[in-house]
């Protein structure tokens, strides 16, 4: 076979058997090894823990979905156009190569292709649901007994593709809870929270599909992104009245700031200014010697800018960004800061001392608002988007308060380093088996391992309830009736949906789930 020359032929039509391999090797033995008599599996979903996550209590269900369109459907259609034969063919030969001589065999692949459909039914908490961590959220089992060892054979892939969205939606939700509190505490404009996180992970993340799904669990909690490959993900998975998805505006990066090097850049800033006479446009400011462009450039355009219909947003992406955008100095309390600000009006501090925030405010003028917080000017703005992360966003808007601004001075671009330096341990997120029918007889399974008790699973029939608070709760060993109450429910039956929701229906579920569980904590501190 002549390697360019196939690639070079065209695109390919899709593998027909490429959905049977998104699965661990082990996972072909398994079927042979249940007990005999097994004739049903059910697994669920759970995230598990929050060790690398404290401040994650609950995890934001999100992803399953797209799953079941993605993968359950778009992924497993070639396999069922296919012809039988080809299929059963082309998969024994993956097998031979990879096994050697075995027994596995495709009798049970030829059953599944001449059923169809995937004989499952997968059940769901609404996504956006805010779900205490320990609870399961999904729940998969086999609707015909011959394909009992289905619902573990695709757990590889369930897994794959929900735990990463899962994650970023709720560290998404958790940036959002944090601007949401800092800018009720210093009186910020509400209306541009849901600008003040914006996504900058794209380039960072491990694939396209990655960052698109990625991108959507962030568009969850915020409005703004530069991943555009998220917009169409979320039309083709949640697709629906969906409103405004995602927003971001006209910007630079290094090669149009540097292009024309250290001496043009003022002429470069100048261009751009005129290229976008009116509204946002954000301008990287770093390219040779931000502080410089603060103290000598930005004087040069003041005029030109504050003629401006529209605000200039200064970019700052180097160095440590809690001090290049509050200042190297400290101020710890009221007392520190009259000192400060004494000494800052005496001339005792250079820009790098003073940070991003003060130099800009002290050029281009600032309002202050009812709860005596400062705001920056209108036609000036500031946005940071390198190593943010929620440690340093929350450092950022303690000094921002301690100086006496509003946090909401500030937009944050959150990158790889937060949304892609993951896996699926940050919430401990797994798929195990609780329940089996073997013989006719139904069978609770549990792991409970010796040497990893946070590794201990769930057992038998699950329900999701809610308490007198509204808060979820975990049944196991369910009846039938706690089952039927209960708020995981069928989404997806034999290969067809028969519930879904749009992107704007799962963000309204995350909204109300959030305003809910701020009730339930106001309640809890009321009590003690």
């Amino acid at each position: 076979m002549n390697t360019v020359a196939t690639l070079n032929a065209g695109p390919s039509s899709a593998s027909p058997i490429a959905a049977l391999l998104a699965a661990d090797g082990y996972k072909q033995s398994h079927r042979m090894a249940y007990t005999p008599g097994t004739t049903a599996i059910l697994i669920n979903w759970t995230n598990r823990s929050n060790r690398f996550l404290p401040d994650a209590t609950h995890a934001v269900h999100f992803g399953v979905q797209a799953f079941c369109q993605q993968y359950l459907n778009e992924a497993w259609a070639p396999f069922f156009a296919a012809h039988e034969d080809t299929v059963a063919t082309e998969f024994e030969k993956v097998l031979l190569d990879y096994f050697g001589p075995n027994d596995i065999g495709s009798d049970h692949i030829r059953a599944l292709h001449r059923k169809g459909y995937l004989p499952l039914v997968v059940r769901s908490l609404p996504e956006g649901t805010l779900a205490p961590i320990g609870i399961a959220t999904v729940l998969i089992e086999n609707t015909d007994a011959e394909f009992f060892w289905l619902p573990n054979y695709i757990e590889t892939a369930l897994s794959a593709s929900i735990w990463h969205p899962t994650t970023v939606a709720t560290i998404s939700s958790l940036y959002r809870e944090l601007v949401e509190e800092w800018g009720a505490r210093t009186g910020g404009d509400a209306d541009g929270i849901g600008f003040q996180a914006h996504d900058f992970s794209f380039r960072g993340q491990h694939s396209i599909d990655a960052a698109a799904a990625s991108g959507a669990g962030h568009l969850l909690s915020f409005l703004g992104t530069d991943t555009m490959s998220a917009l169409d993900w979320i039309s083709r998975y949640y697709p629906g009245e969906n409103g405004w998805v995602g927003a971001s505006v006209p910007a630079t990066e290094h090669s149009v700031m540097c292009l024309e090097g250290r001496a043009g850049e003022l002429d470069t800033f100048q261009r751009i200014l005129k290229v976008f006479p009116e509204g946002i446009v954000s301008t990287v400011a770093d390219g040779f010697d931000f502080w410089g462009v603060l103290t000598n450039l930005l004087p040069q355009m003041k005029d030109q800018i504050m003629a401006r219909d529209g605000k200039l947003v200064i970019r700052p992406d180097s160095g440590d960004p809690v001090d290049i955008i509050t200042g190297e100095i400290i101020v710890k309390d009221q007392e520190s800061r009259a000192m400060y600000e004494a000494e800052k009006a005496a001339g005792a501090y250079g820009p790098a001392d003073l940070g991003a925030i003060e130099v800009l405010g002290d050029l281009f003028g600032y309002t202050v608002n009812e709860r005596g917080y400062k705001e920056l000017d209108s036609h000036i703005g500031l946005i940071y988007g390198d190593s943010i992360t929620l440690e340093r966003a929350k450092q950022i808007f303690e000094r921002l308060e301690a100086k006496g601004w509003a946090s909401t001075n500030v937009v944050l671009g959150i990158g790889s380093y937060t949304f892609a330096y993951l896996t699926r341990d940050v919430l401990g997120s797994a798929v195990k088996a609780t329940w089996a029918l073997v013989n006719g007889n139904p069978v609770d399974i549990q792991k409970d391992p010796k040497t990893g008790s946070g590794k201990k699973s769930a057992k038998g029939r699950l329900a999701v309830l809610r308490d007198e608070t509204g808060e979820l709760y975990m049944v196991e060993q369910a009846t039938p009736a706690q089952e039927k109450q209960s708020e995981i429910r069928p989404v997806w039956i034999d290969g067809q949906f028969v519930a879904a929701q749009s992107f704007a229906e799962v963000r309204s579920t995350l909204e109300a789930e959030r305003a809910a569980r701020a009730e339930r904590r106001a309640r809890d501190l009321v009590q003690i």
